[in-house]
């Protein structure tokens, strides 16, 4: 576990010094110059030869095309004002929703101060340049535009590492724990595919999503703590190995206490075997009192315990288990989400029968690394 992390942190430091290194090498960027006028447009060609891969276009329509065809290259915009078809002030701002991360210069034969205020709020830009133009002016600028723009895309690199960091350790950590019982290989994907399933057709939003997927993948992690002779028993467990058991949810907690990035998901690991008329654990928690992902997490739990082999008896049919679920609604769980898990059953059904290839297609965390 450790090896893993090293490498990924070691990865993380190379593509940091990589992209430092890389800041003041400007020769492979790709900038878009837009001039109706053609001696205009030739000076400006001029100036950035053999500095920067050159895109250009006549006017603002044109100019739009051509950033959509390069969306992926280009860094940076230099554009006239005063053009037909679109004004430059319009076509950046077409351009700043299409684009709002690359780097936008207008120039302009006026100093209208209402021209100038209104570029910047509307198109996001970097900078104005009055014409005639300096062209080591110009320049100067472009290369300062490219800086930030180098700078805001390795944030944006590290930021996605550290992600996929994260979510590769989470997964790592919820498969460890799953390979301490064989019979249980798997329960915790499953376990926050059912929940995300659940979640995403009662309409919560991405962020609510995600942090039910971690604590989905997380919810028994305090089982690394209960002696595998209680957690593979094949028959009853005593009254002590079961209030040994009991304690892994609060275990769960303790363990990621402590991570300030999953603080958030404490509460529904913790408390996602309260029941909704109070007779659960480790708090005794009842109704709303409960938390909304530890509700959601509980039906998906207890969904995948009856429909997987366990040590001590064989899985039950899935018919049998959504039918479980409708009689515990308002007792052991909340009765609207029951409802709602066993209205979407077919979805369920499909997901149980083929749940790699669903998660793939439910997964915030997956969603944000590809």
């Amino acid at each position: 576990m450790l090896n893993v992390q090293n490498s990924q942190s070691d990865y993380i430091l190379e593509s940091v010094g990589d992209l430092i290194g890389a800041t003041n090498v400007h020769n492979e960027h790709t900038i878009l110059i837009v001039d109706d006028e053609i001696n205009n447009l030739q000076l400006l060609k001029r100036t950035f030869r053999g500095k920067y891969r050159i895109l250009t276009a006549s006017n603002g329509l044109e100019g739009l095309e051509t950033l959509k065809n390069n969306l992926e290259d280009i860094c940076l915009i230099v554009s006239d004002h005063k053009m037909p078809i679109m004004e430059g002030t319009k076509f950046l701002e077409e351009a700043n929703i299409i684009a709002p991360d690359v780097i936008k210069i207008l120039l302009t034969g006026f100093s209208d101060i209402e021209i100038i205020t209104d570029a910047v709020n509307k198109c996001n830009l970097f900078q104005y340049i009055l014409k005639p133009f300096n062209p080591e002016e110009l320049q100067e600028v472009v290369r300062n535009g490219l800086d930030k723009f180098d700078l805001a895309s390795s944030k944006s690199l590290i930021l996605k590492d550290l992600k996929e960091l994260f979510y590769k350790t989470i997964k790592s950590i919820s498969s460890a724990l799953d390979a301490k019982d064989p019979y249980t290989h798997g329960h915790s994907m499953r376990v926050t595919l059912y929940s995300i399933i659940l979640a995403k057709e009662l309409n919560l939003d991405d962020s609510q999503l995600e942090t039910i997927e971690t604590a989905g993948l997380l919810h028994d992690i305090g089982k690394i703590a209960i002696p595998q002779a209680i957690l593979c028993k094949p028959g009853r467990l005593t009254d002590d190995e079961f209030v040994i058991m009991k304690s892994h949810p609060a275990n769960s907690e303790r363990l990621i206490a402590s991570i300030k990035k999953l603080n958030e998901v404490a509460d529904g690991v913790k408390h996602h075997h309260e029941r909704w008329d109070g007779n659960g654990y480790p708090d005794r928690l009842s109704g709303e009192n409960i938390p909304y992902s530890a509700r959601i997490i509980a039906i998906a739990d207890t969904y995948d315990a009856m429909t997987s082999t366990r040590s001590y008896r064989k899985a039950l049919d899935h018919e049998i288990a959504i039918d479980e679920i409708e009689k515990c609604a308002g007792g052991q769980f909340d009765p609207v989400l029951a409802k709602k898990f066993v209205e979407i059953q077919n979805i369920i059904k499909a997901a149980k029968d083929n749940p790699e290839e669903f998660y793939i297609q439910y997964s915030m965390l997956y969603k944000e690394l590809n």
